[in-house]
């Protein structure tokens, strides 16, 4: 039977979905099969948006509708009979799973005083215990018009009676309390707020079970600080919010948050003094020199950048101005709405921000908060999941972060123009995994970065053209390829090139590590590293694997990439620096040298070459396990190595596959990705003094997060 987890709250708008989330996320780190289920909906007619988001997580893998409970009108009509209906649903979920999420009900208009009483009889009936999510403001809103969704924060004497008062209600449910998380909470006064949250578990409770291994204390009390980019509301949530429409601008701007909100019901030179950073100015229409300076000022860079205009009134703009907007080509969203000013102000200003899959930014401060703030290893303790000895692909790319956070590198990235480049910076930042620095010129790719409503103030923007910079690698490439003929002036030309650039860094100890390739070709981003870093002792070719995270363990496929038809000494390098990336990963390596024919069954000229670099990664690495020649299926399969090879260390068990040719490796790791569902992580460089790594031009951004935390790694074992 799986082991599930209730997350309810005692009011609305606690932002407890940001702790699903993150309870979420620790979860599928640590077990295969984890569910969601939400006990009560809205509606069956709107999908839910916080369950929506928590399925569109990698660890869950569900179908929507099988996720949900009865709605709020059900539980209206017969309590009783929602209560059965929600534990017959949870059971069908529980049967798929190792654990699961239950996410609670929202204290909407329809809810009523008694709901966190229904949700502790939910819990109750469902042998769940209860982490229960306490909101760290109040809901009184302050008087600043321009402070967007901005609440009082509650004192840690107020956080105790809201406590007080929520695990009586649970008490008399009959709910088992599992933890308390303060969220939204006062930064400066955290302390204080747990230790009054724990004297109220104290006073209900007395020392819990939930937590052994911590025995003798108290359930487990945590507190997330308040963001105000998690309680912002979106320019697509303001759009719906007063009924608008997009006229002009970038869709992609929508997931943008508006920080505040700037009324322009004045001349031009009085609005612009008034505009602030991340603002939603709301202009009349029928005022378009206002809005005409308002896109302007956002292109100028000498006033705040602002995240979106609202045309209220209804009135049509001229059809000079249209055109006039279509040559400013601003991407600045303008929503037209036909509410006047002090309505459209209105249900701005009521509109709060959503936690949602399609806003990266959110979704990375969610976890980012989450991970700092509650003691992730103590939940999983708690909640009696041990990790599992099967290792899944989410498991794998979480264990990949988890060891580049533990030591942060320093990591170049010369692709500053591309998008995906920028919005996997952002995610690698906010989530601690290393320090970037990225090439571009800094007022493009800042500007940039602020038009998709990233942030990655804590990167270092570079450009190539940098004097001080230039000078100096140009004499030390000058330097390094004299050799060649290479003058000062050529050098010059050369390193302004964003991969020479980023490889001297490298080189000179300015960055530990290296990822390009999303915009350039694999030998653009490798040239300079042959050239300038070079390969390590011993090894001949640099060579590359893929790390394959199959859906219960991970492999490694080498080469696959990089060189066409090695040689037998070539052959045997690229074993022995496979195996060396393996164990770096946490992999215990068993090499299986592949080839069309096992043992001494065949003969040719391409079953000698494995044959002989068998031998040699036998002579050179005699502490590795190495068999070969094999075929993949006695390499792969227990049974089948017991009838071909019986009795070897690797048949059977191999976790290193080396392919012959670079046709085979290919061809491949392509078909096990498609047919097999495996994740493809790479290709990882291997054989270089210091790291450097190449992406597909069609990577993903979490592609590139992935092989940003594995150029970290490299870095770390340099």
């Amino acid at each position: 039977m799986a082991r599930s987890i209730y997350i309810t709250s005692a009011e609305g708008h606690s932002g407890k979905s940001t702790v699903a989330l993150g309870v979420l996320d620790a979860l599928s780190h640590a077990t295969p099969r984890v569910g969601v289920f939400r006990a009560i909906a809205r509606s069956t007619r709107e999908r839910d948006y916080v369950l929506e988001m928590l399925l569109d997580h990698d660890g869950a893998d569900l179908a929507y509708d099988d996720c949900i409970g009865v709605t709020y009108d059900d539980v209206r009509r017969d309590p009783d009979a929602a209560l059965a209906t929600i534990v017959e649903r949870y059971k069908a979920v529980e049967a798929q799973c190792d654990a699961v999420v239950v996410v609670g009900s929202d204290y909407t208009d329809v809810g009523s005083p008694a709901e966190l009483a229904y949700n502790a009889r939910i819990a109750a009936n469902l042998g769940a215990p209860v982490l229960l999510v306490l909101g760290g403001r109040s809901a009184q809103q302050q008087t600043q018009p321009e402070a967007l969704g901005s609440t009082f924060a509650r004192t840690p004497a107020e956080m105790g009676q809201i406590a007080d008062l929520a695990l009586a209600e649970l008490e008399h449910g009959r709910a088992k309390l599992f933890a308390v998380v303060a969220n939204r909470a006062d930064p400066v006064r955290t302390d204080e707020t747990i230790d009054a949250i724990r004297r109220s578990v104290d006073a209900h409770h007395g020392p819990s079970d939930a937590a052994p291994a911590v025995a003798g204390t108290s359930v487990p009390v945590w507190a997330i600080p308040e963001d105000r980019y998690l309680v912002a509301p979106s320019i697509r949530g303001i759009m719906r919010a007063v009924d608008g429409a997009l006229l002009s601008g970038d869709p992609e701007r929508l997931t943008r948050e508006a920080l505040a909100v700037v009324v322009a019901g004045m001349s031009m030179v009085n609005v612009l003094p008034r505009l602030l950073e991340g603002a939603v100015v709301i202009i009349p229409a029928d005022r378009s020199e206002v809005l005409l300076a308002a896109l302007l000022a956002d292109a100028s860079g000498t006033f705040p950048s602002i995240s979106g205009i609202v045309l209220n009134g209804g009135f049509e703009l001229p059809e000079s101005v249209t055109r006039l907007l279509d040559g400013l080509a601003s991407k600045v969203p303008i929503i037209t709405t036909d509410l006047g000013t002090y309505e459209t102000a209105v249900r701005i200003m009521g509109t709060r921000g959503r936690l949602a899959a399609d806003s990266r930014r959110r979704y990375d401060t969610a976890l980012a908060l989450f991970e700092q703030s509650v003691d992730t290893d103590e939940l999983l303790e708690a909640f009696g999941v041990a990790r599992a000895t099967v290792v899944t692909p989410l498991m794998f790319e979480f264990q990949l972060i988890e060891r580049a956070r533990a030591e942060r590198k320093r990591i170049v990235l010369p692709e500053g123009d591309d998008d995906r480049v920028l919005r996997a910076a952002a995610t690698v930042l906010k989530r601690g995994i290393a320090d970037l620095v990225i090439l571009g010129e800094p007022f493009e790719v800042r500007a940039r970065a602020i038009e998709l409503g990233i942030d990655i103030q804590a990167a270092d923007v570079l450009s190539p053209f940098d004097a001080v910079h230039v000078n100096r690698f140009a004499e030390e490439y000058a330097r390094l390829r004299a050799h060649k003929g290479v003058t000062l002036a050529q050098a010059a030309d050369t390193v302004t090139d964003v991969s020479y650039f980023g490889t001297l860094m490298v080189h000179l100890g300015l960055a530990d590590g290296m990822v390009s390739g999303a915009a350039h070709t694999t030998a653009h981003t490798i040239r300079p590293a042959f050239e300038i870093i070079k390969t390590k002792p011993g090894v001949s070719v640099v060579s590359s694997v893929f790390l394959m995270a199959l859906a219960d363990r991970v492999l490694v496929y080498g080469d696959c990439a990089v060189v066409p038809d090695p040689s037998s000494e070539q052959l045997a390098d690229i074993a022995i620096s496979s195996a060396a990336t393996a164990a770096q990963f946490g992999i215990d390596p068993r090499v299986a040298m592949l080839s069309y024919s096992t043992g001494e069954s065949g003969s040719g000229a391409d079953v000698e070459k494995v044959r002989d670099a068998t031998a040699l990664v036998r002579a050179r690495a005699p502490e590795l396990l190495v068999e070969g020649p094999i075929q993949y299926d006695a390499a792969a399969d227990a049974a089948v190595a017991a009838a071909k090879m019986p009795g070897s260390d690797v048949a059977g068990r191999a976790t290193v596959f080396i392919f012959p040719d670079l046709n085979t490796g290919n061809n491949t790791y392509k078909a096990v990705q498609r047919s097999a569902g495996a994740v493809a992580i790479g290709p990882v460089l291997q054989g270089l003094n210091k790291p450097i790594n190449d992406l597909s031009r069609g990577a993903l951004v979490d592609d590139i997060v992935n092989t940003i935390a594995i150029t970290a790694i490299q870095a770390q074992g340099e």
